[in-house]
């Protein structure tokens, strides 16, 4: 295990402020992770690798607890069916188990889509490319990494596209 995790590092290098959290011991929920890093569970941003085809995958980012309408993901991709990627996809596209995926230092480009749930707090958290080791980042520094991203909401069965909206510049002493 390296020092300084793989999403930390691509962070840094894109001059996005971060901080990593490293919990005691082994994360058996979602609920046990927001109270180890002293966040609520929608703070805790999700990024769940679904595979369209053979070598087509896709990245969704969801807050903590909401959850992908998958019949809703399935009509703005047009796909007619896709599946959650299995472990060893995941690992092979994203270089990062489950549980510690981040659209941050992937080894190929992805498609990304974010749930409009990442930015309901002005913190959160995001895997940092090691299980059991958090990123922990504002907001706005989430925005400048993410950049151009697809913003969709999915958790309700309708596709609502939303602008992305450009980062709030904001002064922090």
């Amino acid at each position: 295990m390296s020092s300084i995790p793989p999403v930390s590092q691509a962070l840094t290098t894109m001059g996005i402020p971060h901080r990593i959290f490293r919990h005691p011991g082994p994360v058996a929920s979602l609920e046990q992770a927001a109270v180890e890093r002293g966040q609520e569970p929608g703070q805790i941003i999700r990024s769940i690798v679904f595979r369209l085809s053979a070598e087509s995958f896709v990245m969704v980012l969801m807050a903590g607890p909401q959850q992908i309408d998958w019949k809703t993901l399935r009509h703005y991709l047009g796909a007619k069916r896709l599946t959650t990627a299995s472990e060893e996809e995941v690992r092979r596209v994203t270089g990062y188990e489950r549980g510690a995926v981040a659209p941050f230092g992937l080894p190929q480009p992805m498609r990304i889509l974010a749930d409009a749930s990442i930015y309901a707090f002005e913190e959160m958290s995001i895997g940092s490319g090691e299980r059991g080791v958090t990123v922990i980042l504002r907001q706005d520094a989430l925005r400048r990494a993410l950049g151009e991203v697809e913003m969709v909401e999915f958790g309700g069965g309708e596709v609502r596209i939303r602008p992305v909206p450009p980062p709030v510049p904001r002064h922090y002493c």
